[in-house]
Formats: structure tokens, C-alpha cells, sequence
């Protein structure tokens, strides 16, 4: 009965902006990413239970994925306890490599990202969408990828204006030995919004080990100085791959 309750007055969460790699899964496979771990957001606490991503390639260069956060938080106030859910809305999309021409020394690739969010945050309602230009550029020792792109989300209440943003962000992979399975991660991300919400610039750093080719490991710590998005949060990541077809 408590839980029930909590539902009806639980407030919506607004995601960082994560930017998107220029990876594809190869076709048949599947990968669900998730992460747990203790995030502050812009104005509450919540454990991310989790925050999720599916990705299934379809061809060599088209996947289609899945962005969302299922989370329990506490008031607005800033009070530690957990007592409401609070999922994010889920964002359904599909990548499309455009082009990938170099070789193994220095290589530029690129793609798009675009598709509708669905309002499964409290108080959300009507369809959104979100879009994305992905530039990347790799050699022996990292890789690359700039986001660009904007954003119409679903209205946090009836006759309020819809969130509406330009965001970017730049993502860096670097593997620390030859064989790629130890990379340390980072992303620089911002959003600035056309419509009266807090703007939001974030840094997150981490570190991923994959065992297998099916599976990686990770850990990220993230930060962000504005009063928009998300503080401060420590998330551990777990991502298996499989082979559907």
C-alpha cells in the first residue's frame, strides 16, 4: 500500500545526457547494459535499479536501442530516504552508420541516432523524440565520438511548456592494453535548453574490463556543477551480450 502510494506523488527524473558510442552490435546480437548505483539528482536522491540500455543489430551498420532508468527517490527536498519510484522516460531509437572510411592508424565514422521517447515518467504525458549526429574519429590508442543533436520531451504536466534542448557531448574510449579488455571511459555532455528548465553540463569517468566478448564490467563516477540534471553518482555497470539469431 505504501508503494502504491508513493507512485501517484513521485516526481519525473531527468536524465543526464549520455552520449552514444558509434559502435554496432553485429547482427543477431543483443546487449543489455545495465547500471546500478546512488545518484543525486537535480533536486532528490535516487538508486538507479536500473539505468538501462538494449541495443540488437540488425545489419553491419543499423541497431536498434533502447534508452531508459527505472529508480527509486526520495523528495524534492533533498532528504536521503527512498520511498517513490521514479522512472525515466524510455527512448526508442535507431542508429545508422553513414559512412567509415581509414584503417586501424586513423579512421572517421559516422551515423545518426533518432527516435520517439515515450512518457513512462510521473506526470509525463504525450509522445517526445530525440535525435542525434554522431562524428567519430579513432587510431590505436582511443577513440573519439561528438554527439550533436536536440530534444523534444514529453510535458511534465497538462498546458506547461514542453522541455526543448540543443545537446552535445564528446565520449572517449582508452584502452590501457593491447588486447582491449581494460578501457578507461569518458564523457563530457551538456544540454541547454530553449524552454525555462535548468541547463545541465556533466563529466563522467569510469573504467570497464570485458572478460569475454559477451561481457563487460564497469564503473563510473559522475559530476555535474549546474543546477540542472544530475550532481553527483557512483554507478556500477554490468552488460552481457547474446546471440539471438
Amino acid at each position: 500500500m505504501l508503494l502504491l502510494a508513493s507512485v501517484a506523488r513521485a516526481v519525473p527524473v531527468r536524465r543526464v545526457f549520455e552520449p552514444s558510442q558509434l559502435a554496432f552490435e553485429n547482427p543477431g546480437v543483443a546487449q543489455f547494459g545495465m547500471q546500478f548505483g546512488l545518484v543525486r539528482g537535480e533536486s532528490a536522491y535516487r538508486v538507479s535499479a536500473p539505468l538501462f540500455l538494449f541495443d540488437l543489430g540488425l545489419t553491419p551498420n543499423i541497431e536498434l536501442d533502447l534508452d531508459g532508468e527505472f529508480a527509486y527517490g526520495g523528495p524534492d527536498d533533498g532528504e536521503f530516504i527512498f520511498n517513490q519510484t521514479a522512472p525515466d522516460n524510455l527512448w526508442t531509437s535507431v542508429k545508422v552508420g553513414l559512412f567509415d572510411f581509414g584503417d586501424e592508424n586513423n579512421a572517421w565514422t559516422s551515423g545518426i541516432k533518432i527516435g520517439p521517447k515515450a512518457p513512462l515518467a510521473h506526470g509525463n504525458q504525450g509522445a517526445g523524440v530525440e535525435g542525434l549526429l554522431l562524428l567519430g574519429w579513432r587510431n590505436r590508442q582511443m577513440q573519439l565520438v561528438l554527439n550533436l543533436g536536440g530534444l523534444i520531451d514529453p510535458a511534465a504536466e497538462a498546458h506547461t511548456p514542453r522541455p526543448r534542448a540543443v545537446e552535445g557531448g564528446l565520449e572517449l574510449n582508452y584502452p590501457l592494453e593491447a588486447s582491449g579488455r581494460w578501457i578507461l571511459t569518458g564523457e563530457l555532455s551538456g544540454i541547454r535548453y530553449l524552454s525555462p528548465d535548468n541547463d545541465q553540463l556533466n563529466v563522467t569517468f569510469g573504467i570497464t574490463w570485458s572478460p569475454s566478448d559477451m561481457l563487460d564490467l564497469s564503473i563510473a563516477a559522475l559530476g555535474g556543477p549546474l543546477a540542472g540534471g544530475d550532481r553527483w553518482g557512483l554507478l556500477f555497470g554490468i552488460s552481457p551480450r547474446v546471440q539471438l539469431w
